[in-house]
């Protein structure tokens, strides 16, 4: 493993878009709120586009731009790693930093098919044995209200589980002239809301339960079934006298349920055409003892109905998650200031440079991460068999 200088960590980051935005605001920030054994350092950008990757880099404080991400893995000042790039290149980039010795932060869905997630995830492990850490970035296990409803869940505080409803609603593709972008495109996304935004919600789902999902009977549905070409593609087409339209080829909504460990019950619904929801990612879960309830379009906020009290005094209370004592929030605002979205790769960040630091194994790890793209494939194999009931296989 390339060695670090005194307690700082060189991180190479591939892709500057909307999530490389996101994580470069993290790698700058977290050791200004969070007291680390190791601090980052922005060593260097990767991107195709050697203008526009020079541009994302000054603009978002990378010391370095190149335009090949193995020339980034080789370089001696990055010890970390991190991915951001669409799906279909991330099993390629993740095994090869993991053998040069890098540690590897990963954006999810992890990959796009179960054999690519598996052979990361083998990697993963023999890089483990040499001390090389690894982690997918599901974000939305570091909202605190989020963090919370694990612990209240982890303490009994709900009983015995039985239901869970999960959520991911967004709007934002909704007009059928929006382009054919990266993300609805099979061959780059791997799936479409179902990997995107689903995956989320299987794994909060089980950070929040502790319980694997074992089964599911799904379906799934692309509602504009085709789409103008994104501004490069439509450039190519018209310069070869093609119409500018391509097909769109992954689903725009997903529906399943599910059976978790312990025979809890599951509903989990993925859509970008929740009209009037932006980012509406919402979770309910319902014990003997009580329930609990998040929505992160309100998401400083945490319900719980303690089921212990008597029927007059029942009912759900709000939680307003920002005490200091509350999961990470004791390092940023007094209490009542909430957070946002952005802070949730500050604390992403956080955990992964306190486990590279202590040899501690982060978490989600890629086995984790092998583990939702099982589900996914799962949710696609009954939809592709008109709902049947579907087993969540550990060897495919």
């Amino acid at each position: 493993m390339a060695s670090n200088s005194g307690n700082t960590l060189g991180v190479g980051m591939v892709g500057y878009a909307f999530m490389g935005r996101a994580h470069s605001h993290a790698w700058r920030n977290v050791s200004a709120f969070f007291d680390l054994p190791v601090r980052p350092a922005l060593a260097v950008l990767a991107g195709r586009s050697k203008q526009k990757a020079e541009a994302a880099a000054a603009s978002l404080g990378w010391s370095a731009a190149v335009t090949d991400w193995r020339e980034l893995v080789k370089r001696d000042d990055v010890q970390i790693v991190d991915i951001c790039t669409p799906g279909d290149s991330h099993a390629e980039i993740a095994i090869a930093a993991l053998e040069a010795g890098k540690h590897v932060l990963c954006e999810k869905p992890m990959a796009n098919t179960v054999a690519e997630a598996a052979a990361m995830t083998e990697a993963a492990e023999r890089a483990s044995a040499r001390g090389v850490r690894s982690m997918v970035a599901f974000n939305y296990r570091r909202v605190p209200a989020v963090a919370l409803a694990r612990k209240l869940v982890a303490d009994g505080r709900l009983g015995e589980l039985r239901h869970v409803r999960a959520q991911y609603l967004q709007d934002w593709i909704v007009d059928p002239d929006f382009p054919l972008v990266w993300r609805l495109r099979k061959d780059k996304a791997g799936s479409g809301a179902l990997g995107d935004i689903g995956a989320h919600i299987i794994d909060t789902a089980q950070f929040i339960t502790g319980r694997l999902i074992t089964g599911v009977s799904a379906i799934t549905e692309t509602f504009v079934k085709e789409r103008p070409l994104a501004e490069e593609s439509a450039g190519l087409s018209a310069a070869a006298g093609a119409s500018a339209t391509g097909p769109v080829t992954v689903d725009d909504a997903a529906l399943f349920i599910g059976r978790m460990e312990g025979g809890l019950l599951a509903s989990f619904e993925a859509t970008r055409f929740a009209t009037g929801r932006k980012n509406s990612l919402r979770i309910e879960v319902n014990g003997s003892l009580g329930s609990l309830a998040f929505d992160f379009e309100a998401m400083n906020e945490l319900w719980f109905h303690d089921n212990t009290l008597p029927g007059g005094e029942a009912g759900f209370r709000r939680i307003i998650v920002t005490e200091a004592d509350h999961p990470y929030v004791g390092s940023w605002w007094p209490p009542g200031h909430g957070l946002g979205y952005d802070h949730t790769f500050t604390h992403e960040a956080r955990d992964f440079l306190e486990a590279v630091a202590t040899g501690a194994d982060p978490s989600p790890s890629f086995a984790e991460g092998l583990r939702v793209q099982r589900v996914l494939a799962a949710v696609e194999r009954s939809a592709a068999a008109h709902s049947h009931w579907t087993n969540v296989e550990e060897d495919e």
